[in-house]
């Protein structure tokens, strides 16, 4: 079967659902009167074909359903049992297995990497020295995200380790906060070196097993065997289009894991309960409250007056939400969203996942609606806020188009032939990337990933590959050695920097 409609996603909207699409019997709470409706207005305006979301309330599960699809073309429903990425929510996953190990003295937060891995080096010789175990979980290394050298890539985590000297920073160590995942991807494998156990295994024994996370996942490659699970999807030219599942094996650490709102729910009141589950301490009090405490500030504004300032603690994000303390994080990859946070002192939990990817808040939305039904309170129309900041983030865009534009030198031509451009250019870090001349115009190929070099001015050419998830576009400029032959080619795979320079290979 084709994708819905326009048509049918507003009826979706207005309640007219199949009996098949509702996941579970729906259980009534006074706090959700009318919340169905919502969320499926919410998903339609931004053209969800599937959603899950469950809380818990002082110990007990308060809400826990599926709504829409996890398989637009069979009609299959979601359900609170439905297997679905949770991406970079796995870095606190990865957080607690190092706190586990700090717990019994296998490692410690503040003794530098190095003495558990004698070969682990960085860009500069400062951060390969001082860096730790904390370091590495609190996105302060110096290092901006550099996902393309990672993302859709061969390279095993031992390579990626290897790598990582390669990759340029863009501030002193420990000076900023960067969202990184490749030193989530280093945390995960120090875990190995010190366990001699894989980052997989230490998850389920470790975390999955005594929480009774029956479901979950380390790899999606587990995912199809689930029964009940959910397909990738995005929205173009109107329609969902179904989209191949990412293999994120290699940076597992960082954001691999596959789960339900049935076993989120439970490693939710296993955080609210601070280390402690089944009457069992799986994580020291004291390990559990460095996680939740903030360890770096973000200089960023909230956008409105009921957020609070942002820190990172330990794989978690540490803010205030209406006055309460909020803590949690986020997940995105390929055709999966998620939301998970807790407020700590009210003891309520909220997990939302999505099988959409893009420009896709409705996690947030969902969860602060929750958040504001079980804590009685007022809510608040996060919807029209989003639609005002989209049209923001839409206004900018446009901008940075015509800014681009305006740049442009027209009437311009290579220096070259086109064929002088061509050939295999490499970087010690981010490998090989092949262009060649196809037709009239250039094109270039990092593994399986191609996208078209179309003449901008000179011998600068504009990469664009608008369907990649992380971006792999903007100017690729070519170089001239004192012969005149093109020998390098600067690709625009990490936004924090000007380019990413490549070498001709004889």
């Amino acid at each position: 079967m084709g994708c819905l409609t326009r048509r049918a996603l507003f009826a979706l909207a207005l309640g007219a659902l199949p009996a098949s699409l509702v996941a579970q019997p729906r259980r009534t709470f006074a706090n959700f009167t009318g919340f169905d409706r919502w969320v499926e207005a919410t998903m339609a305006e931004w053209h969800l074909p599937g959603l899950a979301v469950g809380a818990v309330k002082d110990g007990q599960v308060v809400l826990a359903k599926g709504y829409g699809w996890r398989d637009v073309e069979s009609r299959e429903p979601v359900t609170s049992r439905t297997v679905m990425a949770i991406g970079s929510n796995s870095k606190s996953f990865t957080a607690v297995l190092m706190g586990m190990l700090v717990d019994e003295k296998r490692l410690a937060w503040d003794t530098p990497v190095r003495n558990y891995l004698p070969d682990f080096e960085m860009w500069d010789d400062f951060a390969s020295r001082g860096m730790t175990p904390r370091d590495l979980i609190t996105h302060r290394s110096g290092l901006p995200r550099h996902d393309n050298m990672w993302y859709g890539r061969p390279f095993t985590r031992r390579e990626l380790m290897q790598r990582l000297r390669f990759l340029e920073p863009t501030a002193a160590f420990r000076a900023r906060y960067q969202y990184q995942n490749l030193m989530f991807m280093a945390a995960g494998y120090l875990t190995e070196q010190v366990t001699g156990k894989s980052w997989d295994d230490q998850v389920r024994e470790r975390i999955f097993a005594p929480l009774g996370m029956v479901r979950s996942n380390t790899s999606v490659r587990e995912s199809p065997g689930a029964g009940d699970f959910s397909h990738p999807y995005t929205w173009r030219d109107g329609k969902w289009v179904r989209l191949p599942f990412r293999n994120l094996d290699p940076v597992g650490p960082a954001g691999s894991i596959n789960s339900t709102i049935d076993d989120m729910l439970k490693y939710i009141q296993f955080r609210i309960d601070m280390g402690e589950a089944g009457g069992k301490r799986l994580l020291s009090l004291d390990n559990e409250r460095q996680m939740q405490a903030p360890q770096m500030h973000l200089s960023t504004i909230p956008d409105f007056r009921e957020l609070g300032h942002s820190a990172y603690g330990l794989g978690l994000n540490v803010t205030s939400y209406r006055g309460r303390r909020q803590v949690g994080h986020g997940g995105g990859i390929d055709g999966f969203i998620s939301a998970m946070a807790w407020l700590p002192e009210d003891r309520i939990g909220v997990m939302v996942m999505t099988n959409l990817s893009g420009n896709n808040p409705v996690p947030t939305l969902v969860q602060r609606q929750v958040f504001d039904r079980l804590l009685g309170i007022t809510p608040i129309d996060w919807v029209s806020r989003q639609r005002r900041l989209d049209r923001e983030a839409q206004g900018r865009a446009q901008t940075a188009r015509e800014t681009r534009a305006k740049e442009r030198k027209p009437g311009t031509a290579p220096s070259h032939p086109l064929a002088a451009y061509a050939g295999r250019f490499e970087h010690p870090g981010y490998g090989a990337a092949t262009i060649a001349v196809v037709g009239s115009a250039l094109q270039v190929s990092i593994d399986d990933v191609v996208a078209p070099l179309g003449h901008y001015h000179y011998d600068v050419f504009e990469l664009a590959d608008p369907g990649a998830v992380v971006p792999f576009s903007g100017l690729a400029e070519f170089l001239s050695g004192p012969d005149g032959t093109i020998d390098r080619v600067r690709l625009p795979l990490e936004a924090a920097l000007p380019g990413i320079e490549f070498r001709r290979v004889p």
